[in-house]
């Protein structure tokens, strides 16, 4: 593999999306067009069949070419230690990551500084995915709406450090932050300008 491609993909990308819209699929995608080898950092512990059964499929669809690392808990030291300019990183998932330190007691705004500072310091690309839970209900107990909380200000930190942001829905892509966003607000403010153009003519052509 090239550096040239790896270097394809901007340092830090977050994925968001909720549930089964695709949002892991579509980070994978972003880093097999970069790179022909890659490190999986997998959050996911099998407590159960069902979720042991969901590992599994991720693991058959990913194929050889992905070097899976299990990080629950030591993701900002897994990213150190595998970290490569030829080589890009995929997390999967950010919010499992929360789970698995809000149930053993560690202080989340402690480790997000970690993961924050090795991003930051990373010597190849990263690729992380995370769910966006803030769109649903509000949860009904404290701890369901400490966790949405907990998620939601992860997320944010994530998304203010990162060069790439972007909701999947569907299995459809949408760009909130990064070069194809910037066109697209850009693309957005023409429009806006030329239909205010537009209501500012006929205004006058009504007048007159």
């Amino acid at each position: 593999m090239s550096i040239s491609r790896a270097g394809a993909l901007p340092a830090v990308t977050l994925v968001l999306g909720g549930a089964r819209s695709g949002k892991s699929r579509y980070a994978e995608t972003l880093v097999m067009a970069a790179a022909t080898s890659a490190v999986y950092l997998a959050t996911a512990e099998p407590g159960d069949d069902e979720m042991a059964a969901r590992i599994a499929e991720h693991r058959a669809r990913r194929g050889a070419v992905w070097r899976t690392v299990e990080a629950p808990l030591g993701l900002a030291a897994a990213i150190a230690t595998h970290t490569a300019r030829e080589r890009p990183i995929l997390v999967d998932c950010l919010t499992l990551w929360l789970s698995n330190l809000l149930g053993v007691g560690r202080i989340v705004e402690h480790e997000t500084e970690i993961l924050c500072a090795a991003l930051r310091n990373a010597a190849g690309p990263v690729v992380l995915v995370a769910n966006e839970v803030g769109l649903g209900l509000v949860p009904e107990t404290p701890l369901g709406r400490e966790f949405r909380d907990a998620a939601g200000r992860l997320n944010q930190d994530i998304a203010a450090l990162a060069d790439r942001v972007v909701f999947v829905a569907a299995g459809l892509p949408l760009m909130l932050k990064g070069e194809g966003a910037a066109a697209a607000s850009r693309r957005s403010d023409r429009g806006r300008l030329a239909r205010q153009d537009a209501a500012g003519t006929a205004a006058i052509r009504a007048g007159g």
